[in-house]
């Protein structure tokens, strides 16, 4: 039983699942928001597809017994279409564009040249597989992908073949810059090690913004590769994002300033050494411009932690927090006694609070921690944390020192590849 808004996706869905006549029975749009009397009302009135009383229809769809026609089995494999494209550029442009295979921004056409190219950038050879990708677990078939298919959409990002071997640890990760869900999630990487400065990446002024080629098409490939290795970013079909993200377009990429940063970088972290080229990438809600910053008129210990609780506060603990520090406030929180990303984490954790009132009455802020067996004996004023475990909250340092301000994502770090292994 699903929405209206879902009846082609459960359609699809059970045709590829091998249940091309799988009963369903669908409520009206949206569930979000809706009241108990109006959910109620859902209930006793008609399924909007088949215009039948939709609970009937539900108990008779569970115990009606199963005819022939019920017991048809079969599933959908999509077509790859023919190995080449031929035509003149705008023709190949429109073509690309019209079957969903862009981000509807001109791109550079991957003629055999350039794909060949592209190869000679990896020892890695051309068909063999590189990972998966899918826009939703269990509600879309997983596709397999080579190297060959992430040059194809690396090359139209229009990057440079020193950047593929990022690329395809990012398109590795098994992450899709696109996924399905309503929400209009997004992504980000950060990418550590000494290959920040062998490719001139940006992690200093502006360096999340248009101004570096290698950051921005590393991040446009990303979403080349989910939509054409992975069947992502089908508006209405793979993608149902009611509002859409701007990130998408290039992704958060985030390239940590390790030479002006106080701190161990983020992939030394997380079980690397320093020399070791990483990407580590994360999934969430996305980022907040201009979210605070530490002035002359910003007053010692404890006026600048509890400004930067208050950043933090704002965020759902369906997902972690990422701290994007420009090196300066790194530096004016080491004087402050944090002399570790652990110790600043650590402190945010348990500062971050909120009722358990105000956490129930609230859609998923605090709702991992009123999880497990010591919720029971919490009363409705008693402070709980927004995140259960301090691993949840993360720091990187990127900026240019031009002003001491920091952002906050609201977004969960799932993992982190080795770049060198695609070398």
């Amino acid at each position: 039983m699903v929405t209206i808004a879902f009846h082609d996706l459960a359609e699809s869905t059970a045709s590829n699942k091998g249940m091309p006549t799988l009963r369903v029975c669908y409520t009206p749009h949206p569930v979000w928001g809706k009241t108990p009397a109006q959910m109620y009302a859902y209930l006793e009135g008609d399924d909007p597809v088949s215009h039948k009383p939709l609970m009937p229809e539900v108990i008779n769809a569970l115990t009606k017994p199963l005819s022939e026609a019920d017991r048809k089995t079969g599933s959908f494999t999509p077509s790859v279409g023919p190995a080449t494209f031929s035509g003149t550029a705008n023709h190949l442009q429109k073509y690309y564009m019209n079957n969903g295979m862009t981000d509807f921004m001109t791109f550079v056409i991957p003629t055999q040249e350039r794909v060949d190219a592209m190869l000679k950038a990896t020892s890695h050879h051309a068909d063999e597989m590189v990972g998966e990708l899918t826009p939703a677990r269990g509600l879309y078939p997983t596709w397999k992908f080579t190297v060959r298919h992430v040059a194809i959409s690396t090359v139209m990002a229009g990057c440079d073949p020193s950047y593929f071997p990022t690329v395809l640890a990012i398109a590795s990760s098994g992450l899709p810059s696109l996924s399905s869900s309503t929400n209009s999630f997004a992504t980000a990487a950060i990418i550590n090690g000494p290959i920040r400065d062998k490719l001139n990446m940006n992690y200093g002024i502006g360096a999340m913004g248009p101004f570096s080629d290698v950051n921005a098409s590393i991040g446009r490939a990303w979403t080349m590769v989910s939509k054409n290795c992975g069947n992502c970013g089908q508006a209405g079909q793979t993608y149902l994002g009611t509002q859409g993200n701007v990130v998408s377009f290039n992704n958060l990429i985030i390239v940590e300033n390790e030479k002006d940063s106080p701190w161990a970088p983020f992939h030394v972290q997380k079980g690397f050494k320093a020399t070791d080229n990483v990407v580590s990438v994360f999934f969430g809600y996305g980022i907040a411009q201009g979210q605070g910053g530490l002035g002359s008129a910003v007053k010692p210990v404890p006026a600048f932690d509890e400004g930067l609780v208050s950043n933090f506060a704002p965020m759902t603990s369906i997902f972690g927090a990422l701290g994007v520090l420009d090196p300066l406030v790194a530096k004016a929180l080491v004087d402050r006694g944090y002399k570790t990303k652990e110790q600043l984490t650590d402190w945010l954790q348990k500062n971050t609070t909120l009722t358990v009132k105000d956490a129930k009455s609230t859609l998923f802020t605090g709702g991992m921690s009123l999880r497990g067996p010591q919720a029971a004996n919490l009363k409705p004023d008693d402070l709980i944390p927004h995140w259960p475990r301090p691993e949840m909250i993360n720091m990187v340092v990127v900026g240019g020192e031009t002003n001491p301000y920091y952002q906050v994502a609201n977004m969960s770090y799932l993992r982190s590849v080795s770049i060198d292994k695609w070398t």
